[in-house]
């Protein structure tokens, strides 16, 4: 496994990152036991970087993982939507408990949007910053499915790490595409922050076509590593092979491809039905104001996800 340091906050990560939301509550809601074992069974092989957030619900799964995994070994970045001295005070204090560490790597602004988001949360910003002062922290950043968010983060020096959606169609990126979107964190790069890229796959939409959506954002030489959902063994044995050597073994990619799918409608769709009026193939209805799958026609094509403006639709 190869390993860098995300830019200025000299913190070493492997270059792939252990995407923690699929295997918690909102996804495939394994057993404590059962992910903390996948988050082990991920360090073994390399992997010392896992991205989580307070929305997850899965802090618990690395706590039981940490008692296999030493606590310097391995590196934490979590989020939060906090807004405010008060929010910012109960997230830390939360991802602190829940975890059981006396510090977290990397503290991120969930979903930042703008400038104007930015400076609307800008009290729990300086909240962190005292925080990492303190050394209860150790950097900042933001995450963001936008290319204003990434040019808003480039203005503040204090903000360390971006988190950003990439991908080689732009699934989920809410404003732009790809090009500006690479535009932005280059930019990123050339002022020093640490970048790590999230939704390589699209949200599960370009798992048929996995190795040549995974090496392209491989291949960009300014991200630093990349979060990637993992739901088992096999999943993490795939994504271990593509970050280090751009390809899925046989026995592997059969199992990863043959895996049995659904669309996900995320709760909170708006009901604007851009997705159901480019599905073709009739897959998607509108159930009480809400985009809903049918699974009997639905064909897991992925043309759906780039219309949706809230990035509400994944394959799981």
């Amino acid at each position: 496994m190869e390993y860098t340091l995300l830019g200025k906050t000299g913190i070493k990560v492997s270059k792939l990152c252990f995407g923690s939301l699929t295997m918690g509550p909102l996804q495939a809601n394994l057993s404590i036991n059962e992910g903390a074992n996948l988050i082990k069974y991920a360090f073994d092989n390399g992997v010392n970087f896992l991205d989580t957030a307070e929305i997850y619900d899965n802090y618990l799964y690395i706590r039981e993982a940490l008692k296999d995994i030493r606590r310097d070994e391995f590196v934490i970045a979590t989020k939060s939507y906090s807004y405010s001295k008060e929010t910012a005070e109960r997230s830390l204090a939360k991802a602190l408990e829940e975890i059981g560490t006396d510090y977290i790597d990397l503290f991120l602004l969930h979903e930042q949007e703008s400038e104007h988001t930015i400076r609307g949360h800008y009290e729990a910003i300086e909240y962190f910053l005292k925080a990492k002062e303190k050394g209860i922290i150790r950097d900042i950043g933001i995450s963001t499915h936008r290319v204003e968010g990434v040019i808003a983060f480039n203005k503040y020096d204090e903000l360390s790490v971006i988190h950003p959606i990439i991908n080689k169609i732009g699934i989920g990126i809410q404003d732009g595409n790809v090009e500006d979107m690479l535009d932005a964190i280059e930019k990123s790069h050339k002022l020093g922050k640490g970048i790590y890229g999230m939704k390589p796959l699209g949200g599960g939409h370009l798992i048929k076509s996995v190795e040549e959506a995974f090496n392209f954002v491989r291949d960009i030489p300014y991200i630093h590593s990349i979060a990637i959902g993992m739901q088992s063994p096999e999943e993490i044995d795939a994504n271990i092979n593509l970050i280090n050597y751009g390809y899925i073994p046989k026995n592997i990619k059969e199992k990863i491809i043959k895996k049995d799918r659904k669309l996900q409608i995320a709760d909170w769709c708006i009901g604007c039905k851009a997705c159901m009026n480019t599905c073709k193939h009739g897959g998607i209805e509108m159930v009480a104001d809400k985009a809903t799958p049918i699974k009997d026609k639905c064909v897991l094509c992925g043309y759906c996800a780039p219309k949706c403006p809230e990035f509400c639709i994944k394959v799981i």
